[in-house]
């Protein structure tokens, strides 16, 4: 092992996979959600959870889930779909819920009434958020700024069944000592997208950062040292001197590879980016569900919008498939009359500078 800056000359790195312990008892998981869409944001989710010492807790939080938990955590792709994405949507109610619960009994004020939890899906998406309202509407027209904030009509999709389910894992989880104890929801929109490419960045460089900006937020509210496990994007294996948020911090490099690239950051505690890591770890499965209901529903905004213009526009989930296509395509004209900015609406194609990014950092 040695120690190196991100400006550091490289050196010899070494590639086994026999890593040293983890002896802290904070563990957090990160994924991305709408990395490669032509349209809506890209959404990267954290997990908070605390592992209880001489228990399962920290192998259940790394470990893929077994039993009635695999039922309703693992890969979003596999458990949820653009339509039907309640599942992520009970997993983000039933964790505030918990997070909120947790915060009375720790500060009790008096004739504080019970914690209910969000009333709307506004409510809840504020409740996650790892920016502020304010923050996130910067970039927007104010001409068309409820093209991705307008809330009207909005109402939660999963009924209480579902989320007292999801309440009820977490006890079991905590019972085998894992308590999961907060999400975080990073939002980088369209337009701030468009201005990463401008200013030389690939999506790459835009995940990379927001996972580093959850993993401060997360040591932060830990109050202790942090193991992040991140899902790996494509086939990346150098992430250090990628960094943004994390630079000039001195690391160890204790491997790097396409299965698993990890590092141990000063004041930080560990970061990891595994391969397929929301369907072989807990904890960053649950990211997985609660991203992708927060990118879901927010892509539903931006559909909803355009249908209160052009009715007959498609459901589309923005993605490169025919029905996004023909979204776009009807709702050209509106957008036209209507003077939305091109670049709030639809990605900047930089599949070449990701493609040649991919090819360096996988090197």
């Amino acid at each position: 092992m040695f120690l190196k800056s991100r400006h550091a000359s490289a050196g010899v790195v070494p590639r086994s996979p026999n890593l040293p312990p983890w002896s802290g008892s904070h563990y957090v998981g990160i994924d991305e959600n709408g990395m490669g869409p032509r349209l809506g944001p890209l959404i990267v989710t954290s997990v908070l959870a605390r592992a209880r010492p001489d228990s399962d807790g920290a192998k259940l939080a790394t470990s893929k889930p077994r039993g009635v938990l695999a039922k309703r955590i693992g890969d979003s792709k596999k458990l949820v779909a653009f339509d039907d994405s309640t599942l992520g949507e009970a997993w983000a109610r039933a964790i505030v819920a918990r997070a909120a619960k947790a915060r009375a009994e720790r500060e009790p004020s008096a004739g504080a009434s019970p914690y209910v939890g969000p009333l709307t899906p506004a409510d809840l998406l504020a409740a996650v958020a790892l920016d502020s309202d304010a923050t996130l509407r910067s970039p927007c027209p104010s001409h068309h700024v409820d093209l991705c904030w307008g809330s009207e009509g909005e109402a939660f999709t999963a009924d209480e069944k579902a989320v007292a389910a999801c309440a009820k894992d977490l006890d079991r989880l905590e019972a085998r000592g894992l308590d999961v104890l907060g999400v975080r929801v990073a939002i980088v929109c369209t337009r701030k997208l468009n201005d990463a490419v401008d200013a030389g960045l690939s999506r790459f460089d835009v995940d990379l950062h927001t996972m580093e900006r959850l993993a401060l937020a997360a040591r932060e509210e830990a109050g202790d040292h942090i193991y992040a496990h991140c899902g790996k994007v494509g086939g990346f294996g150098f992430y250090g001197e990628r960094f943004g948020p994390l630079a000039g911090r001195l690391y160890t490099v204790l491997c790097e590879g396409r299965a698993r690239s990890e590092y141990q950051i000063a004041g930080i505690g560990r970061l990891a980016f595994l391969r397929d890591a929301d369907d072989s770890h807990l904890i960053v499965g649950l990211a997985s569900l609660v991203g992708k209901w927060a990118r879901d529903h927010l892509m539903r905004r931006i559909v909803r919008w355009h249908r209160s213009h052009v009715p007959d526009a498609p459901e589309a989930s923005g993605y490169h498939d025919p029905v996004s296509s023909r979204f776009i395509a009807a709702t050209a004209l509106v957008r036209k009359e209507l003077r939305v900015d091109p670049r709030c609406f639809e990605r900047t194609s930089i599949g070449k500078k990701d493609a040649a990014t991919a090819k360096s950092a996988g090197r």
